[in-house]
């Protein structure tokens, strides 16, 4: 075998490859393993042949590799001289996320009462009885006191089951006038339906001053109400029994799925309740050591799903909390 014949060969068609195909193609048929130069290596018996084919096969990786590197800065020549690029065009939009529904309707519930002069609050979420309960003159044998309604740690420990405890931590921290509303997580044992989750967000508020009545109150959801569902939905209110208030109120809001038709949503009465209300209750006061006689106040309770859901006229409320991104890119 003429082996200088075969590394001229070999150099020829290495430096006449025009594409990574083509060196490929002339690599395989010189160096690959069933090229002539492989099979002599295998066997090799003596000295002087090893070092004469072992420098052939070096001095044509050696050359491999120096066209290989050629080819790749002439394509890049290439692309660089017709590929032309005009940076001072703009680039391709990012796709951008956003707020999720229920972020979107805490922004407008705080900026609506930080515009009334309130103060926010967020609150632990894990309370005690006492102040889950008891402070707020829930009667010992009260439903919501019992397992099958509240999430219990231990006997005097539990998952805030409103955010009506911040009502008492307020009031034993700073002395009237006082305007607040706690935002934030809560927990029951409730039935997952259309309208409502075991875990949901609510914003509590009171307010305590000289002077202040239900109609005071009444006043504010309306305020609260309007800028959350605009001026065209209907509002009512319905007497209703709570253990820190009385007199009670609950507010509803007319169902936008069905325009106050009745459907599944709203159980056929075109109305959804948003929470409830009410005057503050004297033994409410006398518990923290507030003169009843000199205060009074109102508080109330909504939900930050349900106010979403009558927002954007949501049919079930668990859409909210699947993370489905079909529904929440509507918002």
């Amino acid at each position: 075998m003429d082996w200088e014949a075969y590394e001229r060969e070999a150099s020829a068609a290495v430096a006449a490859a025009t594409g990574p195909s083509d060196l490929d193609d002339a690599r395989v048929r010189y160096l690959g393993r069933k090229s002539e130069l492989a099979q002599a290596l295998r066997g090799v018996r003596d000295r002087e042949s090893g070092m004469l084919l072992n420098g052939i096969r070096e001095r044509l990786e050696a050359a491999v590799a120096e066209r290989e590197q050629r080819l790749e800065d002439e394509e890049l020549d290439r692309k660089l001289r017709d590929e032309v690029v005009d940076v001072t065009l703009p680039g391709e939009p990012l796709p951008v996320g956003h707020l999720h529904p229920i972020t979107q309707v805490r922004r407008i519930v705080e900026d609506s009462f930080l515009g009334l002069g309130y103060e926010i609050r967020d609150d632990r979420e894990v309370e005690t009885v006492e102040f889950n309960f008891d402070k707020l003159a829930f009667a010992p044998t009260h439903s919501s006191r019992s397992a099958r309604d509240t999430f219990y740690f231990d006997k005097t420990h539990l998952l805030r089951t409103e955010t009506s405890p911040s009502q008492i931590h307020i009031l034993e921290e700073k002395e009237p006038p006082i305007y607040m509303v706690s935002i934030g997580r809560v927990y029951r044992r409730d039935a997952i339906t259309a309208t409502r989750y075991p875990i949901f967000h609510q914003f509590e508020g009171l307010a305590v001053d000289e002077g202040i009545t239900l109609a005071d109150l009444k006043g504010t959801l309306l305020h609260v109400m309007r800028a959350l569902y605009g001026p065209e939905r209907r509002v009512r209110f319905r007497t209703h029994f709570f253990p820190f208030t009385e007199p009670s109120i609950e507010p509803d809001v007319s169902c936008g799925i069905c325009g106050g038709a009745g459907c599944r949503t709203c159980k056929y009465t075109g109305w959804i309740e948003m929470g409830g209300a009410g005057v503050v209750d004297p033994q409410v006061f006398e518990n923290v050591g507030v003169d009843s006689e000199r205060w009074s106040g109102f508080a109330f309770g909504c939900g930050l799903e349900r106010a979403a859901q009558l927002r954007h006229d949501i049919p079930d409320i668990r859409l909210l909390w699947d993370g489905d991104l079909r529904v929440l890119r509507q918002f």
